[in-house]
């Protein structure tokens, strides 16, 4: 499936996105993009607060905005970042991608210089806390 998805538009999206950026304080802008089954793309920044636990990443915008556009079963995250190694989702959207869709979901991340870390949620949150908990 992975072969299949069409990364290089995720990441042209992500990177578009990104310049919408919310950072006024860690001046650190991410873009995110989710694919869904349906081939459509709902994109997310990261929009920093003062309080900084109500910031909202990137990633978890992104799904917060598939969900208020009736997107169903994503296949596949792609994220971009400013930095000099492709970074993660951190721990909160982990969770957040979990919620949503199955160990298997690729996510990748890129650098604006083109670096690229390709992941599996499995690898990321091996061993999440799911609805079968509850």
């Amino acid at each position: 499936m992975a072969d299949e998805i069409p990364w290089e538009r995720l990441f042209e999206e992500a990177l578009r996105v990104r310049q919408r950026a919310h950072v006024p304080y860690s001046r650190f802008p991410v873009g995110a993009a989710v694919l869904y089954a349906d081939g459509s793309v709902v994109t997310g920044c990261n929009v920093e607060n003062a309080t900084y636990g109500l910031t909202i990443c990137a990633e978890r915008g992104a799904f917060a905005a598939g969900v208020a556009q009736g997107r169903e079963k994503p296949v596949a995250v792609a994220v971009v970042v400013d930095t000099l190694e492709p970074c993660p989702p951190c721990g909160m959207c982990r969770q957040v991608i979990a919620e949503f869709a199955g160990p298997d979901i690729p996510v990748r991340s890129r650098t604006l210089s083109g670096a690229e870390a390709r992941y599996t949620l499995g690898e990321l949150l091996p061993h999440a806390f799911t609805r079968v908990f509850l």
